[in-house]
């Protein structure tokens, strides 16, 4: 299934990072996953949409 093309005026905002759990937020039993697994895979999908939203970022004009 492909997206319709995004008009130039609607908006685009650039992705948000997620937060970084703090270190207490681990209990460090050996959770499967834990919360630093699980952050580690919203930083990847972050990573991802950021690629893909700078891909569709006008470019300067010089």
């Amino acid at each position: 299934m492909q997206k319709k093309p995004q008009k130039q005026d609607q908006p685009d905002p650039r992705p948000v990072p997620p937060v970084r759990p703090d270190n207490d937020e681990c209990c460090h039993s050996g959770c499967d996953p834990c919360v630093f697994d699980l952050y580690e895979e919203e930083m990847a999908r972050y990573r991802e949409a950021l690629k893909k939203w700078q891909k569709r970022q006008p470019k300067p004009r010089h």
